[in-house]
């Protein structure tokens, strides 16, 4: 069943002046294409109505839309300093010991020099050894299947950050 009332922190985001609903969006994702189509759908009745906006602008990024996008992530294991959202999505990796950080650190690296960005995976839930075991799988994948991999991650991680930003009480 879903609730037909908006959410209170999305009433919130659909009475923003445009520049500080944009802040909001880019900091949930980089895309400036991203945002600019999310900010165009407003004012959204529910947060379901949200996410599908969400999910058709994820599918109409170009490659150098994704690229911005991802350039809004830290690598895994090095949360930005600072950004709780960060920490949080990647709390799997904080249990890991140093032996497994420091194999995320080298797989992270040669993800990045095969592809020419950061590994990205939505992180919530997962554990250090199930992030590791899939950079150590999607490594091997060709540039275009990996892009369209990283463009549902993405989605994902999304999807998560724009729960927060409708549901929040303040």
């Amino acid at each position: 069943m879903t609730s037909t009332s908006t959410p209170p922190g999305l009433a919130r985001f659909n009475v923003l002046e445009e520049p500080a609903a944009r802040a909001v969006l880019l900091e949930a994702c980089a895309s400036t294409a991203w945002a600019r189509r999310l900010l165009a759908a407003r004012p959204y009745d529910t947060a379901d109505d949200l996410y599908a906006t969400s999910d058709a602008a994820m599918a109409e990024l170009t490659a150098d839309d994704l690229g911005e996008a991802m350039g809004g992530h830290p690598p895994i294991g090095r949360p930005k300093p600072g950004d709780p959202a960060s920490a949080r999505e990647q709390s799997g990796m904080a249990s890991a010991d140093d032996a497994l950080k420091a194999e995320m650190l080298e797989l992270n690296l040669a993800y990045q020099e095969r592809f020419g960005h950061v590994f990205l995976i939505c992180a919530t839930g997962r554990s250090a050894e199930e992030m590791r075991d899939a950079v150590k799988e999607r490594i091997g994948n060709a540039p275009e299947q990996e892009r369209e991999i990283v463009r549902t991650e993405l989605g994902k991680i999304n999807r998560i950050r724009l729960a927060r930003i409708a549901e929040e009480d303040t």
